[in-house]
């Protein structure tokens, strides 16, 4: 509804009037005395009420040009006016996922902090739970399962390749993989195994969250494809790769993108090794939507295995905003929870159908995991 803001000065016997999302225009005084007793009659009618937001007062809307008017009375409109502008279906897709109810973390509806004295109790209990038994335990568990796939992956690369390498390769993997998923205490159902991705094919999924990757590595072996990077992390990198044909790029690769879909041909080519997982969102979403697939994976002509990933909430929320917490932070925060619980659908292999260009391709898969997920499929 439009509202009515009459400037406090006259000039010329003349009186400004403007209405939100209209243009201003000027009237005369008289029509201007004639605009105020309808409006002051209407609200006395419908008890139309406005509220300052910093105080406990009222202001009536026929009382507007009366000298209690303050230009802070503007202030709730226009805070309202850019939160609908703000609140549109993709911005809101990179924040945390509003629940309805309080669960007793702080990850939650911020108005249900506090509700009664027996909760906060429970609330506090908790946290000593979270904080002073789960997370020490769950630390250990996560640098006992990172030591163990570093000094495995290391002893196994330095046998000859063959049969025996890529069998003890997939059991390391699987070994530490689970062992961190238990450092989460993930609880993970998977439907539909026999639809899990095969070698010679792509495995793509929704992107939730960095740990996207050992929920699903912890059911199945995956060639991961990423950027190289420097310290734990590339530590971790380089003793993988000697075990396992995994895929990295130097950052000034990561923008060829006819190199990237070069080596990505060549791997899948190669039916001895393993699938590729690519999250080809390229960014990670907050578990209630799909948004735009990148199309260089579908480019190559290799037979994708769309997988959908839905997290429930309840009990912890594995959304990662990176511009808000570091990954250490966030880690922290994962493992304090009370737990990570998720469903994890293989949908039947997809090729690319005669005709069909990469783009189309790729929305055809995007829609399946979206439908499968019971998350909004998103075009941006």
């Amino acid at each position: 509804m439009p509202f009515l803001i009459i400037c406090a000065k006259r000039k010329n016997n003349r009186c400004n009037i403007s209405f939100c999302g209209e243009s201003s225009f000027i009237l005369p005084l008289e029509q201007k005395r004639w605009a105020t007793l309808r409006i002051e009659r209407g609200a006395k009618e419908k008890n139309h009420l406005l509220y300052k937001p910093y105080s406990n007062g009222k202001i009536i809307l026929g009382n507007i040009c009366s000298k209690d008017f303050e230009l802070s009375d503007i202030f709730y409109f226009a805070r309202r006016g850019v939160e609908s502008i703000m609140d549109d279906e993709v911005t809101k897709r990179f924040t945390a996922e509003e629940l309805k109810s309080w669960n007793l973390l702080t990850r939650s509806n911020y108005n249900f902090h506090y509700i009664s004295l027996r909760l906060t109790v429970l609330w506090g209990l908790g946290l000593l739970i979270r904080y002073g038994f789960l997370l020490p335990l769950r630390v250990t568990l996560a640098f006992t399962g990172v030591g163990l796939l570093v000094f495995l992956t290391s002893v196994v690369g330095l046998l000859p390749n063959g049969r025996m390498k890529n069998f003890l390769s997939e059991k390391v993997h699987l070994m530490c993989y689970r062992i961190c998923v238990r450092a989460l205490t993930a609880i993970i159902t998977y439907h539909d195994s026999e639809n899990k991705p095969k070698n010679g094919g792509i495995c793509v999924a929704n992107h939730t969250s960095p740990i996207d990757v050992i929920i699903l590595a912890s059911d199945g072996c995956y060639a991961m494809v990423g950027q190289i990077h420097g310290g734990l992390m590339g530590v971790i990198q380089r003793s993988m790769v000697k075990a396992c044909p995994h895929i990295w790029f130097e950052r000034s690769e990561v923008k060829d993108r006819h190199l990237v879909a070069k080596r990505l041909s060549d791997h899948v080519e190669d039916k001895s090794k393993l699938p590729i997982l690519i999250f080809p969102e390229g960014t990670c979403i907050n578990n209630t939507s799909v948004m735009m697939f990148k199309k260089g994976s579908f480019e190559i002509g290799a037979t994708v295995y769309p997988v959908a990933i839905k997290y429930d909430p309840r009990f912890g929320d594995a959304f990662w905003n990176s511009s808000k917490f570091g990954m250490v932070n966030y880690l922290l925060r994962m493992m304090s929870s009370w737990a990570i619980v998720c469903s994890v659908w293989y949908l039947p292999p997809m090729s690319r159908e005669e005709g069909e260009d990469a783009v189309q391709f790729a929305n055809r898969v995007k829609a399946a995991i979206a439908r499968q997920g019971g998350l909004v499929d998103l075009l941006w």
